[in-house]
C-alpha cells in the first residue's frame, strides 16, 4: 500500500482517507488498562492539516476475526483519536458496509470499522495493475509480485470455500419441506449465500476489469435485516435463494436463483424490447443477439400492460418458429427475459458436485454466453429529406402543386420538374 501509490489510494480513499501518500507500520504496541496490545498494522494518510489513521488486524487461512480483539482495538483507536479499524481476512461480508464480526455498536460512535476480504484486496490489485494502470514501472512490478503471492494456494488468502456447517441440515430440511422460519440453520445459510454472490461479483469483476456490485436497493442497504427476513421467508415458502449482481454497461441486472428443491441454479436477465415494429420483428431482434447461445436457453416475452408470466419457450424452438412467443398478436411486446439453467451441486465445500462451484460456474457461463452479447435497442435516427422529394397526388393538376419543400411531403421519390409550355409555331422567336 505504501510502495504502490495508486494501489494505496484505491484502498484507503473509499474509507475516508485523503488523496495523499500512504504510510504503513507493523506491530505498533499500545497500552490498554494495563495490558499490552499489538495490532498487526497501522496506516496513516496525511495531506496538509488533514490526517487519517487506522489500525489494521489481519487473519489468513480459516482463522476468523475475534469480537473481543476488535473491541479492544476500537477502544485504542478512540483513546488516541484514530479514525478507523480495518480488518482483513477470508471472511466475506454478506452485504456492502456490513462487517462479518458482530461488535458492540456503542464502540462505533467515534471509530469506524471496515473490512476487506482477501478476495477484495486481490481483485483491487488486479484491476489497478491490469486495467487502471500504474505509472511507475517499478511500482507496477511490486504490485505484480503481490498478485502472484496472493494467488498462490499456500499464501493463506483463500477464496470462498465453505457454505458452513448449517448447509447440509438446511438442504435436507428444504427437500423434505420441514424447514421453519425459526430454524437456526436458515439465517447462517442466507448470509453465506449473500457472501457467495459478493464473491461471484468480485471474481467476475477481476476478469472484466470493472466494479461488479450486489444488486441492492437503497432500503436494503440501509436495512440489511429487512432483506434477511425476506430471504428467510422465500427460503421457507419456496425453497429458493435469490439475489443479483450489477455489471456496468450491461442491459440489466444479472439475477441468480438457487432452487434447492429442484436442484437447479438459474441465471437470468431482463431485456427491454424495441419500441417499434411488429411482434415478430421484435423477437427476431433478440434472436440475432443470441445467435451463438445454446438451444436450452429459455426465453419469455412480456406484453405491455400484462400481468403475470408471459409466453415462454426454449431458444431452439423459437429459432424455428418465432411466433411461439406471441400469445396475442394485438398486444405489444415490451420486453424479454433470458434464462439459463444448470445443475446445482449439493456439497458444502468446493470441488466436484459442490454448491459453491456450481453457482460460480453458472454466473460465469451465463455472462460469457448471454449477457456480454446483449445490447439495448436504439431507434434509427431520422433522416433529412432533400428539396425535390415530394410526389404530388394524381388528381391534382401540376400547375397547382408548389415546388417548395414542406414537412407534409410524402415518400422520398424524385419528381421531374414540370415541362415548359410549348411555343406556338406562328409566333417568331424574337417576339
Amino acid at each position: 500500500m505504501s510502495a504502490v501509490r495508486e494501489f494505496g489510494r484505491a484502498l484507503t480513499q473509499p474509507l475516508g482517507a485523503p488523496a495523499a501518500a500512504v504510510q504503513t507500520f507493523i506491530e505498533v504496541p499500545f497500552e490498554l488498562d494495563g495490558r499490552k496490545l499489538i495490532p498487526d498494522g497501522l496506516v496513516r494518510v496525511t495531506r496538509g492539516q488533514k490526517s487519517w489513521t487506522a489500525l489494521v488486524e489481519v487473519k489468513t487461512g480459516s482463522n476468523e476475526l475475534q469480537t473481543e480483539q476488535l473491541e479492544n482495538y476500537l477502544d485504542i483507536a478512540a483513546r488516541f483519536g484514530f479514525d478507523a479499524v480495518v480488518t482483513i481476512s477470508n471472511e466475506i461480508s454478506p452485504l456492502p458496509g456490513q462487517h462479518p464480526t458482530t461488535v458492540d455498536r456503542k464502540k462505533l460512535k467515534k471509530v469506524a470499522l471496515h473490512h476487506w476480504s482477501w478476495s477484495e484486496v486481490l481483485c483491487e490489485a488486479v484491476m489497478q495493475k491490469e486495467h487502471r494502470g500504474v505509472a511507475d514501472p517499478d511500482q507496477a512490478w511490486v504490485l505484480g509480485e503481490l498478485i502472484r503471492y496472493l494467488e498462490h494456494p499456500r499464501s493463506g488468502a483463500m477464496a470462498f470455500e465453505d457454505m458452513g456447517s448449517s448447509w447440509v441440515p438446511l438442504r435436507d430440511a428444504v427437500e423434505s419441506r420441514t424447514l421453519r422460519a425459526t430454524d437456526r440453520t436458515a439465517p447462517d445459510v442466507v448470509l453465506r449465500f449473500e457472501a457467495l454472490l459478493r464473491f461471484a461479483g468480485l471474481q467476475l469483476g477481476r476478469r472484466l476489469g470493472t466494479d461488479v456490485t450486489p444488486a441492492l436497493s437503497r432500503k436494503e442497504l440501509a436495512e440489511p435485516q429487512a432483506r434477511l427476513s425476506r430471504q428467510l421467508t422465500q427460503l421457507v415458502a419456496d425453497g429458493r435463494l435469490s439475489g443479483g449482481i450489477r455489471i456496468p454497461d450491461t442491459v440489466g441486472t444479472l439475477h441468480v436463483i438457487a432452487e434447492l428443491r429442484a436442484g437447479r441454479v438459474i441465471c437470468g436477465i431482463d431485456v427491454d424490447g424495441p419500441k417499434e415494429g411488429r411482434p415478430t420483428t421484435r423477437i427476431n431482434w433478440l434472436l440475432r443477439q443470441l445467435k451463438n447461445a445454446p438451444d436450452s436457453v429459455r426465453l419469455e416475452a412480456f406484453v405491455a400492460h400484462g400481468r403475470g408470466a408471459g409466453a415462454s419457450e426454449l431458444l431452439g424452438v423459437v429459432r424455428a418458429n418465432p411466433a411461439v412467443l406471441i400469445a396475442d398478436p394485438q398486444k405489444e411486446i415490451r420486453g424479454f427475459r433470458v434464462e439459463m439453467s444448470a445443475s446445482m451441486g449439493s456439497k458444502r465445500g468446493t470441488g466436484r458436485n459442490s454448491f459453491i462451484d456450481s453457482v460460480l460456474s453458472a454466473v460465469s457461463t451465463f455472462y460469457e454466453e448471454i449477457v456480454q452479447n446483449l445490447k439495448p435497442w436504439s431507434a434509427t435516427p431520422p433522416k433529412i429529406r432533400s428539396d425535390a422529394t415530394f410526389v404530388p397526388p394524381a388528381d391534382v393538376p401540376v400547375a397547382l402543386v408548389s415546388t417548395a419543400p414542406s414537412s407534409q411531403d410524402g415518400p422520398e421519390l424524385q419528381v421531374p420538374a414540370p415541362a415548359a409550355a410549348p411555343v406556338p409555331q406562328d409566333v417568331p422567336v424574337d417576339a
